[in-house]
């Protein structure tokens, strides 16, 4: 199976009103979600830590913090990684757990993932 690509509106959790749509693709091996910093900074989210990730072969360090996603009609607030001017918009797994969703490999959608309560 390919990427799925997907349309996701990013919003600063303090100003919810103002929404940047962007296209990105779900990766599910990916935790978290990757958003350019140029867009980010463009709504006001702050980083607030710097994180050590393995990538590219090796490691690299960014900045995270939380953005709100607009998801199949949703909102939530998820961890973000902001990423560099080349970097592709990935919405990862932790932000599908907190949207319940999860991809549908035979259609190559997102779906209502099937919740388990223990």
């Amino acid at each position: 199976m390919g990427f799925i690509k997907v349309k996701v509106g990013v919003f600063n959790p303090a100003a919810p009103e103002h929404v940047v749509e962007v296209e990105g693709v779900v990766d599910t091996g990916a935790i978290y979600t990757v958003v350019r910093r140029d867009v980010l900074e463009s709504l006001g989210v702050k980083p607030l830590r710097r994180r050590r990730f393995k990538a590219f072969g090796g490691y690299v360090e960014r900045d995270v913090g939380e953005v709100g996603l607009v998801l199949m009609g949703e909102r939530r607030v998820v961890p973000v990684i902001f990423g560099e001017a080349e970097d592709v918009i990935v919405v990862g797994m932790t932000a599908l757990e907190i949207f319940g969703l999860e991809v549908d490999p035979v259609r190559g959608t997102l779906k209502e993932a099937e919740l388990l309560l223990l």
